[in-house]
C-alpha cells in the first residue's frame, strides 16, 4: 500500500470484507489509543506531581463532561452514517451537503456548550456529593475544558467525516501529533509551572484545537471528492434532520450512559477518596482496553453504511461475521494482558501500594467482560450503519438504567459493614460486568430478529435501488 493511498478515502464496498474492516479499524484503534492518552496523561502527571486527591478530581469531573458532550456524540454518529451511505452511493451532491451541514451543526453545538457548561459545573459537582477536598479542582478542570470545547467538537466531527469516507488514517496521524503535544504541555504546565489540575485541562484544550485545524486543512484539500463552500455549509432541512434523526438515538444512548455514570459516581464518592482514585485508574486503563471494541464497532458502522448505500447487502452479512471474529480476537489479547500485567499498568499512575492492590482486584472482576463488549459493539455498529440507531439505544437503557444502577446500589447495600459503612467497592464493578454480559446477549437477540434490516430502505438514501427480497437474504 502506497503512502498516498493511506491518506485517501477508501471504498469498503469492494474486496475481502475482513481486510477492508482491518484496514479501517487498525488506524482507529491506534487513534483511539492516542485520544485516550489525553486523559491518561492528565491522570498520570497529576497523580505523580500533585497527588492522589488531584487524580481523584480529574476522574470525578469526567462523568459531567461526558453528559454534556452526549448530544454531540450523536451528531458525530449521524454524520458518519449519512456520509458513509452517500459515499457508498457515489452521491457527490448529497455527500457535500451532509458534510457542510455537519460542520455547521458542530459550530452551533460548540457555542451552546461554551455558554451552558461553566454555568452548571459547580451545581452538578455539589449534586454528586463531590468531596470538599477536590471540588474546586474539579470545577477548574471542567470550566477550562468547556470554554475551549471548540477543538474537541470540531476534531471529532471532522474525523467522523473522514471515517465516513473510509479514511481513518489521516485522523490517526493528526491525533498522534496532538497527543504528543498534549503530553509535552501537561509536563510543562504541571511539572514546571505548577498549574495543577487547571494545567492538564489547558493542555488538552490546546492539543485538541491543533488536531481540529489539521483535519480542516485535510478536508479543504479534498475537492475531488466533495464540495465545501458557503452554499454547502448552509443548513438544509432535509439533510440536518436526517443527521439528527439517525444520530439522536446515539446521543441519547451516550446521555443515558453518562447519567448512569453520574448516579454511580455519587455512590463511588460516598466510598471515599481511595475508591474514587481507584475508579479513575480503572477508567483510564478501561479506556485503552475498550479501544479495539469501540474501533471495530465504528468500523462495522462505516462498512455497513457504505455497503447499504451501494446496495450490496450480501457483503453486510459476511462482514459482520468476519468483523466479530476480529473483535473477539483483539479483545481476548487485551483480557490476557489485563489479567497478567494489570499490576504494572496501575503502578504507572501512583506509588500507593494500597491503591494499586485495590485496582488490581477490581480489574479482575471486569476483565472477562471485554469479550462481551466486543460482541455488542460489532452487532450494534452493524445496526447503526444500516440506519437503526434506536435498537442500540434501547439496549443501552435496559443494561445501564435497568441493570447497572440497581445492581450497584443493591450490592452496596448488602455489603455494608463496620469496615465498609457504605458498601464494598466490588459492587461498582460487578454491576458493570452484569451490564456488559446482558448487553451482549440482548444485542445478539436483537440482531438475529432483524429489525435493523427494515430500516435500510428508509435511511440509505438509495433505498429505492434495493430489492425487497435482498433485505432478508
Amino acid at each position: 500500500m502506497s503512502l498516498k493511498s493511506l491518506f485517501s478515502v477508501k471504498d469498503m464496498t469492494e474486496g475481502v470484507p475482513w481486510k477492508r474492516i482491518m484496514e479501517f479499524a487498525v488506524p482507529m484503534i491506534i487513534g483511539n489509543i492516542a485520544q485516550q492518552l489525553y486523559n491518561t496523561a492528565d491522570s498520570v502527571i497529576v497523580g505523580r506531581y500533585v497527588g492522589d486527591n488531584a487524580l481523584a478530581a480529574v476522574g470525578s469531573a469526567s462523568p459531567i463532561l461526558n453528559l454534556l458532550l452526549a448530544v454531540f456524540v450523536g451528531l458525530a454518529t449521524g454524520a458518519s452514517i449519512t456520509i458513509s451511505q452517500s459515499f457508498g452511493a457515489k452521491d457527490r451532491e448529497g455527500l457535500s451537503r451532509y458534510i457542510g451541514n455537519c460542520i455547521t451543526l458542530a459550530g452551533i453545538a460548540t457555542l451552546i456548550i461554551m455558554v451552558i457548561g461553566p454555568l452548571i459545573t459547580m451545581p452538578m459537582l455539589r449534586l454528586l456529593n463531590t468531596p470538599s477536598s477536590i471540588i474546586d479542582w474539579c470545577a477548574s478542570y471542567l470550566n477550562i475544558y468547556f470554554i475551549g470545547i471548540a477543538g474537541f467538537f470540531f476534531y471529532n466531527m471532522f474525523s467522523a467525516i473522514l471515517r465516513g469516507m473510509g479514511d481513518s488514517f489521516s485522523a490517526l496521524l493528526f491525533l498522534l501529533v496532538a497527543a504528543a503535544l498534549n503530553v509535552g504541555l501537561d509536563i510543562l504546565f504541571v511539572a514546571r509551572y505548577k498549574m495543577g489540575v487547571a494545567g492538564v485541562s489547558l493542555a488538552t484544550v490546546i492539543a485538541q484545537g491543533i488536531s481540529a485545524i489539521m483535519c480542516l486543512i485535510k478536508l479543504s484539500g479534498m475537492r475531488d471528492v466533495f464540495d465545501l463552500n458557503f452554499e454547502t455549509l448552509k443548513l438544509k432541512r432535509a439533510y440536518f434532520e436526517n443527521i439528527i434523526r439517525i444520530g439522536l438515538p446515539s446521543g441519547v444512548t451516550q446521555g443515558i450512559m453518562s447519567i448512569s455514570m453520574l448516579v454511580v459516581q455519587s455512590l463511588t464518592n460516598s466510598l471515599g477518596e481511595l475508591v474514587i482514585a481507584c475508579s479513575v485508574i480503572i477508567m483510564r486503563v478501561d479506556g485503552f482496553a475498550m479501544m479495539p471494541n469501540m474501533s471495530f464497532g465504528n468500523a462495522m458502522s462505516v462498512y455497513t453504511g457504505q455497503n447499504v448505500g451501494a446496495g450490496k447487502l450480501d457483503r453486510v452479512s459476511s462482514g459482520v461475521k468476519q468483523g466479530s471474529i476480529l473483535a473477539l480476537t483483539f479483545s481476548g489479547v487485551v483480557t490476557v494482558i489485563l489479567l497478567f500485567f494489570g499490576h504494572y499498568l496501575f503502578a504507572i499512575f501512583t506509588n500507593t501500594a494500597e491503591l494499586i492492590d485495590l485496582a488490581v482486584r477490581m480489574m479482575r472482576i471486569l476483565a472477562a467482560g471485554y469479550l462481551c463488549v466486543a460482541i455488542s459493539q460489532c452487532l450494534g455498529g452493524t445496526m447503526r450503519g444500516a440506519g437503526d440507531t434506536v435498537t442500540p439505544m434501547w439496549i443501552s437503557i435496559i443494561t445501564t438504567i435497568g441493570l447497572r444502577i440497581p445492581v450497584a446500589y443493591g450490592l452496596a447495600a448488602l455489603t455494608k459493614s463496620s469496615a465498609y459503612p457504605n458498601g464494598r467497592p466490588e459492587a461498582l464493578y460487578i454491576s458493570l460486568l452484569v451490564s456488559w454480559s446482558m448487553g451482549a446477549i440482548i444485542s445478539f437477540i436483537a440482531f438475529k430478529m432483524g429489525k435493523w434490516r427494515s430500516k435500510i430502505k428508509s435511511t440509505s438514501g438509495v433505498g429505492s435501488c434495493v430489492r425487497e427480497e435482498e433485505l432478508y437474504a
